[in-house]
């Protein structure tokens, strides 16, 4: 088998239909688009629109709130770090920081911070400083030896700039 000899499957691709082109051709005049009206004309999108009836995304009532100071932080459980410390990519002697942890693959990038949860368990004495920590995780650590120092998260400004 040569480059050159690679072709597709019989019937596995279809030659596109040339529109337009003349009577004889079966897609002439209209070209498939039917007669005048919005549809027939280019640049047309009507995504939504149910025949003049309330469309279904305006009959349903809002919901939910957005919190623009709300904080999106990174959840990393204990079983994690514990595998990056057993595989060697995370340093169990040395503090955890965000740095610590992106570098070590356990985080892909530093959002807002780091919040620890207690998912599975550490053996490791940790020293840890991030953003947050749930009480489970914080005994967990401690109780392996650890420590869990918590810093505080700058949040995003509100005042206009004046």
């Amino acid at each position: 088998m040569k480059l050159n000899e690679i072709a597709d499957n019989a019937g596995a691709t279809k030659s596109r239909m040339r529109v337009g082109r003349g009577i004889g051709s079966g897609k002439g005049k209209t070209a498939g688009r039917g007669v005048k009206g919005q549809k027939a004309r280019t640049g047309v999108a009507v995504k939504g629109f149910e025949g003049g009836q309330m469309p279904l995304h305006r009959r349903l009532p809002k919901r939910g709130f957005n919190n623009i100071f709300g904080l999106d932080f990174n959840e990393v459980g204990l079983d994690r770090v514990q595998t990056a410390i057993d595989a060697g990519r995370l340093d169990g002697a040395a503090v955890v920081t965000v740095a610590a942890l992106k570098d070590a693959g356990v985080i892909r990038r530093a959002k807002d911070g780091v919040r620890l949860l207690a998912n599975g368990e550490i053996k490791a004495a940790v020293k840890f400083q991030i953003a947050g920590a749930s009480k489970a995780a914080v005994a967990a650590v401690e109780a392996a030896g650890g420590s869990v120092e918590l810093i505080p998260v700058k949040k995003p400004s509100a005042e206009k700039a004046e």
